[in-house]
């Protein structure tokens, strides 16, 4: 993997140009995307032409009021300001119309043609993916190709579709803007230029800090994925407490950068805002000497000079969001394209290779050797040579991970030998037709794979075009067919996802059905009847034996009944095959086979007799090899993506603020800047009308004056709204900041506190649960600070602007109120318009995506079955609703961003000619009508903007929900509680009393089914047995990381159930297997041992002296200050397992737990550790799990185990004596993994 992982890091993540994006485009598309791009060009001028028009309007207005003042003894030869308005109105609605239509047709022409190719890309994609082969799914998971197809896609969606026209239309606004400035009045333009560089200064630093935020989290973030990984061993050492504190600590940098992003971005805001009104300021101060002095402009002019530069800076501002959509696209691209491009490897669709005539059946292994491509250390097979004859049943067995269905895995193509080939019938299987090779054989699982769809469905997959006749003896012979016809729908009852409506023998069976209807040549079985229970195993076994006849067929299995008859049995080990032949003569050689057979049959008669005395069918052992656990994981991993986001109920807001309380006094300064800072519009609106009103003015000295005093105006407001922007951010950031850290901190404090078995659950893993608290905590400051500051500053706005407009001419503003909900629509659909259309996307796209789920989880069942044409065509069929539904969107999209584009020039059409009205009637000052407009447009906006905060908010709440959710789960063992019984004179005496348990992830697979032993104060107990037969176990049971499902364990004669939990752990030391060091020194790990005081150096010494270890410790250059890296990486093992032994000593438990404490080391630190071990037992009750037998011969008693329960036990002697499974372990020397 690294060095796959460097090869990547080589090549940047972009590797697909722009252009690129639309490779897959046809002629009709360019057309439209180039029709498209026209229309915009066309829309991204209408803003500057409307400046033109509003440029004569304002000079007709100051006209008109000079004329008033010189005439006002005499009013024949005015200007009929009501004629001249109603031209202009005529010129706004034309603009409006235009635009309205340019708008419509600029969006639903670019959405359509990206509708056509993104729908090309997903078919290509998906068959492209299902052509893959079997090792390229071992290295990517399917839950990223999921995302992949969801997301990825949707982001080259978004590169190709709205956001190219918007951004030429935004581009075209930004140039022509620039125009109308530069060939209206080029002096004030370069002004005004000057300034602007210092509001883009601004914008860039902002987008830098959010990065140095996410670092500083980093830190915390590692702790709790440490603590969260080695979860186990902190709840064995209690260290639950010290823990938290531990992540509390380093949360403090986090909100450190959060308060001085806070900080920054007020400073920013405050400081954009400042020099947009400083530049307000300077622009009418300069604008207006060239007007009133040098009589250069005429105060139309000036307008727009100003408004064309500030438009073009505005529109380019605006058009940078597109710029990180065609990145992302772009990003996205890449992946999906390579993908597209790739060549499998091994090619299922592919029409090449031969097909022969006639098929014998005998398969050959020569001399191969393989590895999986996703861990090539490890090889699985190592010259593997094994010959399976025609119409014979061979056996394969051997303990897990020894290379038996990955045998069965290179039989059927999934993937291809290293070294060596395999043979049927003499042709090497890489030169044969691959969907013909597969059509000769029948596969039935472990684990079974059902499609989501009915029994009759399921068969058929076996085979095209079969008739119902033969379905129904295919069900018939794999003794199905009588179930299925006691249910009430027969066969065509659906069996639910994954099959999840049928029992594991109904499952089986029809498994077993689907492979007979192929009526294969070659049957494997890869523990098809593992699952079952002793019942359902004797009808499955009975159908398998019916059909085996004839065809060669190749069984794994781990019970004795299945393999006995056999023709050949193989025993596997380490990727070889050591030896062959039949039960007796295996039974003879005592190798791998005989191992076997011993622990089981011993197993079999304890089971039989307990079956016998509760006739409860038992669950048998399962085997699941790492690969099937792994497809196991990723399909629980997708069950469960899909349940992630379960719907849960936002939380009240008002349960938020409850932990925010504490910040009050932040939050109330906050509202008072956000108060201010929404007042601020439409005072601007209040200056700006007040500068045209000075044009009019007829005397200079006066009108020098009042525009001096203006433009000192605008200085002071900018002063103000710095300081309250800052006020705002640093508040508000404060207070949301606290509130992210106490969530946090709680947050960790309840998962520590869950039980164990909670871990166990996927969506609990420890990356899950790491993403949670750093991704979920932070979210929800959302919901408080910034929020109300949101909601303030734009109250304040509009409530200022209506006062001011109420004011001055109430008429005027009720037109202009009409207009207003569908501004603030309008500017809310834009914001909501970036966001808005994923979902709709993400429904449409469900039905699409049930297929291709189910098609990757069950890709090895799929491809075994050959069809991978059939979920191909599943899926563009159903590719077609998204794509009816992108072209109606396209329309409706396109229409309102038509309406919510030409919404303003309406208005500005209605306002200004019912102002010429009143200007002409009513004798209104010119000024006002500009007042009145001004404030409620620029309000208007400030609302739509506001809304479009909202997905924030809603995002926050859920986040919160998930929190609570958290919060409020009730572990089923309790950590923090100080309930349950303590007592002092701990003796250590541990009986276990009919101990059953299954784990709660697992709930089909009985792990413990009646474990009854007991031991006394200072005595050691030793479990052995083969691995999966409940050893580790019992000892987590000991721990209390779960409770027995029946049954009870008892301490010193109290039922651990009601034991205080951190009492009855600090009694217990645990050395297990692997152990876990965290990444702090030694002489700290040591101390991790006992949580509950503080330990002196000395005590740490003398613990290490019992441990073996303190003279390699004073080798080491800082000695026990050294720190032991990650996950104790720099030390080897045997020192690690010395650390451990010391960590568990310096308890000074009654209780010491061996899990299997020497089985990684070489015999040198074996021998080390093995004597520290001892030193460590003496006068402790002691329960050891071990592997070899020289560690446990002097234990005082052993017990024997297979099978999740106890079948012999007594010490060496005794048990040597019985000569029953022990004595055969012993005498044998065979290895009891």
């Amino acid at each position: 993997m690294s060095n796959r992982a460097q090869k990547n890091e080589e090549q940047p993540a972009i590797r697909v140009g722009f252009f690129e994006l639309f490779r897959f485009a046809t002629c009709k598309d360019i057309l439209m995307m180039v029709v498209g791009c026209l229309c915009a060009l066309l829309h991204g001028s209408a803003q500057p032409l409307m400046l033109l028009v509003f440029g004569l309007l304002t000079d007709a207005f100051i006209e008109y009021d000079i004329e008033l003042q010189e005439l006002s003894d005499d009013r024949k030869e005015l200007l009929d300001i009501e004629y001249e308005m109603m031209m202009f109105a005529f010129y706004y609605a034309g603009i409006g119309a235009a635009v309205f239509l340019l708008g419509y047709l600029q969006i639903s022409l670019w959405v359509t043609a990206a509708a056509k190719q993104i729908q090309l890309i997903r078919k290509l994609y998906f068959s492209k993916v299902m052509r893959m082969e079997i090792g390229w799914f071992d290295c990517t998971s399917v839950g990223e190709l999921n995302t992949r197809m969801s997301d990825d896609i949707n982001k080259i969606n978004d590169a190709i579709a709205d956001q190219v026209s918007i951004f030429v239309q935004r581009f075209t606004t930004f140039v022509c803007g620039f125009c109308v400035g530069f060939v209206k009045g080029w002096k004030l333009t370069l002004v005004i230029i000057a300034a602007s560089p210092l509001i883009g200064v601004g914008a860039g630093l902002m987008a830098l800090l959010t990065g140095m935020e996410l670092q500083a989290y980093a830190k915390a973030g590692s702790v709790a994925d440490e603590v969260l990984s080695s979860i186990r061993t902190v709840a064995a050492f209690g260290g639950e407490k010290k823990e938290v504190q531990r992540y509390d600590r380093n949360l403090v940098s986090a909100q450190r950068w959060g308060i001085r992003k806070g900080l920054i971005v007020g400073f920013f805001t405050g400081f954009m805002w400042l020099v947009i009104f400083l530049c307000y300021g300077l622009a009418f101060w300069y604008g207006s000497s060239l007007v009133v002095d040098t009589k250069e402009y005429t105060p139309g002019t000036l307008l727009q000079v100003f408004f064309g530069v500030l438009i073009a800076a505005m529109n380019l501002g605006q058009a940078s969001p597109c710029l990180e959509a065609f990145a992302s696209g772009r990003g996205a691209a890449t992946i999906i394209f390579e993908t597209i491009d790739r060549e499998p490897e091994i090619d299922c669709l592919s029409e090449a290779g031969y097909k022969l005539d006639r098929v014998k059946g005998d398969i050959e292994f020569h001399n191969v050797t393989f590895h999986y491509p996703s861990r090539p250390e490890v090889k699985i097979l190592d010259q593997l040579n094994v010959v399976v004859k025609s119409g014979e049943t061979t056996a394969f067995v051997g303990s897990s991970g020894a290379g038996k269905s990955t045998a069965i895995q290179l039989i059927q193509r999934f993937y291809d030998p290293k070294e060596g080939m395999v043979t049927l019938d003499g042709h090497d299987i890489r030169g044969l037709n691959i969907q013909w090779l597969r059509s000769l054989i029948g596969i039935v699982e472990q684990e079974p794979v059902l499609f989501a769809t009915t029994i009759a469905e399921n068969i058929r997959y076996g085979r095209p075009g079969v008739s119902d006749k033969d379905i129904i003896t295919a069900a018939k012979e794999a003794n199905a067919y009588n179930f299925i016809m006691d249910l009430p729908q027969k066969f065509d009852t659906l069996v639910g996802e994954g099959g999840g409506q049928m029992s594991g023998g109904q499952k089986q069976r029809i498994a077993i059905a689907r492979a007979l209807v192929r009526n294969p040549r070659i049957l494997l079985l890869d523990m098809a009847t593992s699952a079952l229970d002793n019942e359902s195993e004797a009808v499955v076994q009975a159908a398998l034996d019916k059909v085996r006849m004839g065809r060669t067929t190749i069984s794994i299995a781990h019970r004795l009944s299945t393999i006995k008859n056999a023709d050949v049995i193989v025993g596997f080990e380490h990727g070889q095959a050591v030896e062959r032949g039949k039960h007796n003569e295996l039974l003879e050689r005592k190798g791998v086979y005989f191992t076997l057979v011993t622990l089981q049959s011993q197993g079999d008669k304890a089971l039989n007799e307990k079956a016998r005395q509760s006739r409860s069918s038992p669950l048998g052992m399962t085997k699941s090899t790492l690969l099937q656990s792994k497809c196991f994981e990723r399909l629980m991993h997708n069950a469960f993506l899909e349940e992630d986001d379960e719907l849960v109920e936002p939380a009240s807001a008002a349960r938020i603020l409850k932990y925010n309380t504490p910040e009050w006094p932040y939050m109330l300064f906050g509202s008072i800047g956000a108060a201010i800072n929404g007042g601020v519009n439409p005072v601007y609106s209040l200056l700006f009308s007040q500068i045209l009103a000075t044009f009019s003015v007829q005397d200079p000295v006066a009108q020098r004056k009042e525009i001096n005093s203006i433009c000192l105006f605008f200085v002071v407001v900018g002063i103000v709204s710095f300081f309250t922007q800052l006020l705002q951010g640093y508040a508000f950031s404060k207070s949301g900041e606290l509130l992210t850290r106490r969530l946090r901190r709680l947050g960790f404090q309840a998962m520590l506190g869950q039980e164990v078995g909670w871990f166990d659950d996927h969506r609990n893993s420890p990356g899950a649960l790491t993403t949670r608290l750093a991704t979920d905590a932070s979210q929800v400051q959302g919901a408080t600070g910034s929020q109300i500051g949101m909601i303030v500053n734009s109250l304040a706005n509009i409530g200022v602007a209506l006062i001011i407009s109420f004011y001055f001419s109430w008429k005027l503003t009720l037109l202009i109120l009409c207009f207003l909900p569908f501004i603030a629509l309008s500017s809310g659909f834009q914001a909501s318009m970036l966001t808005g259309f994923a979902k709709q996307d993400k429904e449409a796209m469900e039905a699409a995506g049930q297929i291709s789920g189910e098609a990757l989880n069950n890709i090895r069942t799929i491809a075994g079955l050959g069809k991978e044409k059939t979920f191909v065509e599943m899926y563009e069929a159903q590719l077609d609703a998204p794509y009816q539904a992108a072209l109606k969107k396209a329309n409706v999209y396109g229409a309102c961003y038509g309406f919510s584009q030409c919404i303003i020039f309406l208005t500005n059409s209605g306002s200004y000619r019912f102002g010429g009205y009143l200007v002409q009637k009513e004798g209104l000052h010119f000024s006002l009508v500009f007042r009145v407009i001004s404030a409620i447009v620029t309000s208007g906006t400030a609302l739509g903007r506001a809304s479009s905060y909202t997905p924030d908010y809603a995002k926050a709440k859920i986040s919160a929900a998930r929190f609570f959710q958290l919060l409020d789960r009730v572990p089923q063992i309790s950590v923090y509680n100080d309930k349950g019984e303590k007592w002092d004179n701990f003796q250590g005496n541990i009986d276990f009393i009919d101990c059953k348990f299954t784990y709660p992830s697992r709930p089909d697979i009985q792990v413990l089914n009646g474990l009854n032993v007991s031991v006394k104060p200072g005595q050691t107990l030793a479990f052995v047995g083969s691995s999966g037969c409940g050893k580790s176990t019992s000892v987590q049971l000991l721990e209390r990381f779960y409770d027995p499902n029946h049954g009870k364990v008892l301490i010193d004669g109290h039922d651990t159930t009601r034991v205080n939990v951190s009492f009855l752990r600090s009694k217990i030391g645990i050395v297990s297997q692997e152990p876990i060091l965290f990444d702090c020194s030694i002489a700290e790990n040591i101390k991790y041992g006992d949580n509950l005081r503080e330990i002196s150096m000395n005590e740490v010494i003398s613990a290490a002296k019992k441990a073996q270890l303190h003279d390699f410790v004073m080798a080491l250059p800082e000695k026990y200050d050294t720190n032991v890296g990650s996950q104790g990486s720099q030390l080897s093992r045997g020192q690690k397992q010395r650390i451990a032994i010391a960590r568990a000593i310096i308890r000074d438990p009654k209780i010491l737990l061996l899990d299997e404490a020497t089985s990684a080391l070489d015999t040198e630190s074996e021998k080390t550790v093995q004597e520290a071990l001892d030193k460590a037992r003496q006068g402790r009750t002691c329960i050891v799990i071990a592997h070899r037998l020289s560690t446990i011969q002097n234990s005082d008693i052993i017990a024997v185990m297979s099978r999740g329960i106890v079948i012999e036990k007594g010490a060496h002697d005794q048990l040597m004596a019985l000569k029953g499974a022990y004595y055969k372990l012993v005498t044998t020397g065979a290895p009891i993994s």
